[in-house]
Parts: structure tokens; sequence; C-alpha cells
């Protein structure tokens, strides 16, 4: 069996990558957070490239540090810069343990240099849990197949 791929979740979701320009405020960042119901948007400049990402957890870090005077300061002063990526390609058990490895819970998916999408660790994990819903389903039907090989013929025969 195939391993599940980054580009197999990319197909089970929206194609829409929230992001926002540079030169916006963490209060900008705020009101799209909150008007999409996310946890993180890219931070891309003109050219469309990676810059950035400010999460909720960006946003708070920052709060304790300046109050609420970061609402008006630019995001580029509290985005996390360095943004690691992963490509279609890769599996999702990769991206999952880079993901815990770096505590991050959002991937930009990247296909030669260009942006084509965005996963987050609840998408993995979502993903993980249907695939163990399988395997409990196959594993319990191959017990319940050899326990009926195992049940004397008489016992089936009484049974029916």
């Amino acid at each position: 069996m195939r391993s599940v791929r980054i580009a197999d979740i990319l197909l089970q979701k929206s194609r829409v990558v929230h992001s926002v320009l540079p030169w916006l405020t963490v209060a900008d960042v705020v009101e799209q957070l909150n008007k999409f119901r996310i946890g993180a948007v890219l931070v891309l400049d003109e050219n469309g490239a990676v810059r950035g990402i400010v999460s909720e957890r960006d946003i708070v870090a920052a709060l304790g540090r300046h109050g609420s005077a970061v609402l008006a300061m630019p995001l580029t002063e509290i985005m996390t810069q360095h943004v690691e990526t992963c490509a279609p390609d890769d599996t999702v058990a990769s991206a999952m343990a880079r993901m815990t490895a770096g505590r991050y819970r959002h991937l930009p998916v990247v296909q030669k240099g260009e942006l084509v999408g965005l996963v987050s660790i609840g998408d993995l994990v979502k993903n993980r849990v249907r695939e163990m819903e399988l395997e409990v389903g196959v594993l319990r039907d191959r017990a319940i197949a050899n326990l009926a090989r195992l049940r004397p013929r008489s016992a089936r025969a009484a049974r029916s």
C-alpha cells in the first residue's frame, strides 16, 4: 500500500490559501483570521512568494510583549520569517514529523517555486485518524474470519 502524500490531502480540502501582503498591520491580520475563522495567514510578496507566516501564536506572543500597541504594528515585526515548506510528493508521515519537531501547525506546499496549497496539523491528523479507522476495520474483519475458521464444524452446524 502506498504512503499517503500531501497532494492527496490537498485534493480533499479547499485550495484557497489565505494570505496577506507584508505592509499590512497586525490588526489587519487579526481581522482576516477572525473573518475566515482560520489560525494563520501566509505573508506573500507582490510576486506571490512566501515571505512569512502569521499565526494566532505569533499574535498572542506579541501581545504579551507589546500589549495592545501591537495591533498598530506592521505584521512583519511579528511574523515568523523562516517558513518551512513541503512538496506535494512528500508523505503525510514526514510532514507530520517535521511539524512536530519544529512545533508549527501550518506548512505551505510549494511545487517548482510556486505556492500550491497549505496544510495544517489538523488536516494531517484527520487523515491519520481515517487511516487508523480503516485499519481497525480490516483487523476486526480478519479476526472474525479467523474465529469462524477455528470454530469446530459441529458448533457451526448446531448454530444453523
